[in-house]
């Protein structure tokens, strides 16, 4: 390897402990890594965990409706659900976020490989690989309160009951009413196992600042 890509991948990469240091502070190492490890984990646990819940309540459905959204698929009472939204002119659920729930699985596994190649580099650069794991949580709800927005927005003129039903927008957490329909929507765990994933992620990068930045400063 030449001189200089080995000086790029030292700067890329970040100092390396030495052995002395590393066998004295044993703890202060194996604390941000033992962090983004539980974040890497609890992010791959979330893959087979419903991120969010929804109850649809009607006059016909005393027990309501319920359907579940995992990252790549809806369950539950879909058909009814679209079958009642027809009647306002909303468009089927399955219709939403069908690319992202294309890419969702693929897109989880490589925020998991990005943590994880946080944990092998050692100055500011980890957290630049850490940062997708902390948004991700942010941007599954922004996304899903675009498609809601815009199915809410997007009602058929056409529909049965079209002139009843002004635009609205359904709620992504808690309650909401739309003529005679009321929905309660709340999160679920896969959701609040990436919520925690990146507040692991969080403590992880500050343990890693604690235990590194010492070394870079001193190679500075």
């Amino acid at each position: 390897m030449s001189a200089i890509a080995s000086r790029f991948l030292s700067n890329l990469l970040g100092p390396r402990v030495p052995e002395a240091e590393l066998v004295g502070h044993v703890g202060r190492y194996a604390a941000p890594n033992f962090a983004l490890l539980l974040a890497r984990i609890a992010l791959l646990a979330s893959l087979f965990m419903p991120y969010w819940r929804m109850t649809l309540k009607a006059p016909q459905y005393p027990k309501g409706l319920h359907v579940q959204a995992y990252l790549d698929r809806l369950v539950g009472d879909v058909a009814e659900i679209d079958s009642l939204n027809h009647y306002i002119g909303m468009r089927p659920l399955g219709e939403a976020a069908q690319f992202e729930r294309t890419m969702a699985v693929a897109a989880t596994v490589a925020l998991i490989l990005l943590v994880e190649g946080a944990m092998l580099i050692h100055n500011r650069w980890a957290a630049l690989l850490a940062l997708p794991a902390i948004l991700f949580p942010v941007f599954f709800l922004a996304d899903l309160y675009y498609w809601m927005n815009r199915f809410g927005h997007e009602l058929n003129p056409h529909a049965p009951l079209s002139t009843s039903i002004k635009p609205f927008t359904p709620p992504i957490l808690g309650t909401g009413k739309v003529g005679q329909f009321s929905t309660v929507a709340s999160a679920g765990p896969g959701l609040i196992l990436a919520a925690v994933a990146a507040l692991l992620v969080i403590v992880g990068l500050y343990l890693h600042r604690r235990a590194y930045k010492p070394l870079v400063d001193a190679r500075k």
